[in-house]
């Protein structure tokens, strides 16, 4: 999926914050599993935010979380290559 793709799709998920769209965009880009606190790092945002936000994504699917180490679900795979729409994406 391209970044201006996913950034039009991001913007029209109503529950999706804008750090979601640079989340989705990192591990895009790389596919590994990461700490909140690394992953605010590379992203340049704040630890507790990057945290709550990856337990959201954590609930609607996307990823998943295996002590303290998130890396993207089958589905958030799906999502990221453009073949789950936003109306399948379930709200967290």
């Amino acid at each position: 999926m391209s970044e201006d793709s996913l950034k039009e799709m991001v913007e029209r998920i109503s529950w999706f914050s804008p750090v979601d769209y640079e989340i989705l965009m990192f591990y895009e880009k790389y596919d590994i599993g990461l700490t909140a606190k690394s992953l605010a790092y590379n992203i340049g945002y704040n630890r507790k935010y990057v945290n709550d936000r990856m337990r959201v994504l954590e609930d609607a699917g996307l990823f998943l979380n295996e002590n303290g180490i998130y890396a993207l679900s089958e589905l958030g795979r799906e999502f990221l290559t453009g073949n789950v729409d936003e109306d399948e994406l379930p709200e967290p």
